[in-house]
């Protein structure tokens, strides 16, 4: 059975000099070419030998039995073909007479690629740039780009589109390389069967890795935030959870829940955990109780209180301050934003409360922690202050 080797190609699929010099020196190593890939190429392990490889451009993507035909019976072997390349092969010995021998001829050939790829990047670019818009939405429509970045939902995204924006700069370099060659060519000047190329193999090498590298990255991102991903129902006494409790807000011995709830989870009294590579921990909490034999005030049924918190231990300290003032606009309407007051604490770094009748709302860092908390009810906000330094700390000094 043939052994095959792969290995990544040492430069961009237009330069054809220099991929005819390294399929011709890897002969010499007993590899002989048997197929190309988007960046590998696959050699059939032999003999050294040295063997003469040219490439033949058309404007398809798959080259005619006639044309074929009549280069092997001019002595040069079919190989394989990528993109609108075509590769013959003949032993060095053979002494094969060249396909080419008209440079101007050869640059026909390269115009009818060039208006090709010229079409094909229109329609990518239109393509990236619904794409673009669309990410762009994300981010920026609601005004909380930090707050997205954060939660690493649209990180995937943005990490593909950037890999498509790279594939445009990638057709345009084609586009322009092929002019030139074809200029060069008009020139009356060939191409040089044995370009150098180890400088050109280096550096794709190393680009290659990175470019593999971010793309599979961005593939198993998704699926290990879905693994970091749960929700559990509170329990009724865990001093130990990071976020804050509504019994310790009420502090009322008669706070219990509705206990009519049968499903697994208590969606009404829950928390989440999540990760992201901007906020490796993440909560989010909602919590929901009843004092039986209080009413509201408005006399509208019994009193209920409830509390919803959200917390993230970030990667850099620098999004903290960011992320409090996304958080607000997040969580405030039309001019609520104006009625926070930034309040001083030592149990935190940046501290902003807001207090509207039985809505209150707070938003602080310590470190790298970034929490928000929004409470119904009527305990003071002074409670839930304290409350929330002693959380926070306990992520913050962990």
């Amino acid at each position: 059975m043939t052994k095959m080797v792969r290995k990544i190609r040492p430069t961009n699929y237009w330069r054809i000099g220099e991929h005819e010099s390294w399929f011709s020196d890897m002969s010499l190593q007993g590899l002989h070419l048997h197929k190309m890939g988007t960046n590998l190429a696959h050699f059939k392990k032999g003999d050294p030998k040295r063997i003469e490889y040219r490439i033949e451009v058309t404007d398809r993507k798959l080259i005619t039995y006639e044309q074929i035909d009549l280069y092997e019976e001019n002595g040069w072997k079919y190989v394989t073909s990528y993109q609108w390349f075509h590769v013959f092969s003949s032993p060095t010995e053979n002494n094969a007479p060249e396909i080419h021998t008209d440079p101007a001829e050869q640059a026909f050939t390269l115009q009818r690629l060039s208006k090709k790829l010229v079409f094909n990047l229109v329609w990518i670019s239109l393509g990236i740039a619904l794409i673009l818009g669309m990410l762009l939405a994300m981010w920026f429509l609601d005004g909380t780009p930090v707050l997205r970045l954060v939660e690493g939902y649209v990180v995937q995204q943005s990490i593909l589109t950037l890999v498509y924006i790279h594939y445009v700069f990638y057709a345009i370099r084609a586009i322009l390389a092929i002019k030139e060659l074809k200029k060069s060519l008009n020139e009356g000047k060939a191409i040089n069967h044995h370009a150098p190329w180890k400088k050109s193999l280096q550096k794709n090498s190393v680009f290659s890795v990175v470019l593999i590298g971010i793309i599979l990255l961005s593939g198993l991102m998704p699926f290990y935030q879905l693994k970091k991903k749960d929700t559990f129902t509170i329990p009724n006494n865990d001093e130990n959870l990071p976020f804050v409790r509504l019994a310790d807000i009420e502090q009322n011995p008669q706070l219990t829940r509705d206990d009519s709830y049968s499903d697994e989870i208590d969606w009404a009294n829950r928390y989440t955990t999540n990760w992201s590579i901007f906020a490796p921990v993440q909560f989010e909490t909602d919590e929901n109780g009843i004092i039986k034999g209080e009413m509201w005030l408005d006399k509208s049924g019994t009193y209920s209180p409830s509390v919803s918190t959200e917390i993230y231990n970030l990667t850099f300290q620098a999004l903290a301050k960011p992320l409090l003032s996304d958080l607000m606009e997040w969580h405030t309407y039309g001019d609520e934003r104006e009625s926070f007051i930034e309040r001083k604490h030592p149990g935190f770094d940046h501290l902003i409360t807001r207090e509207d009748e039985d809505w209150k709302q707070l938003v602080a860092s310590k470190d790298k922690v970034v929490m928000y908390i929004r409470y119904y009810g009527y305990a003071e906000l002074d409670v839930i202050v304290e409350n929330a330094a002693q959380k926070i700390s306990l992520l913050a000094d962990s």
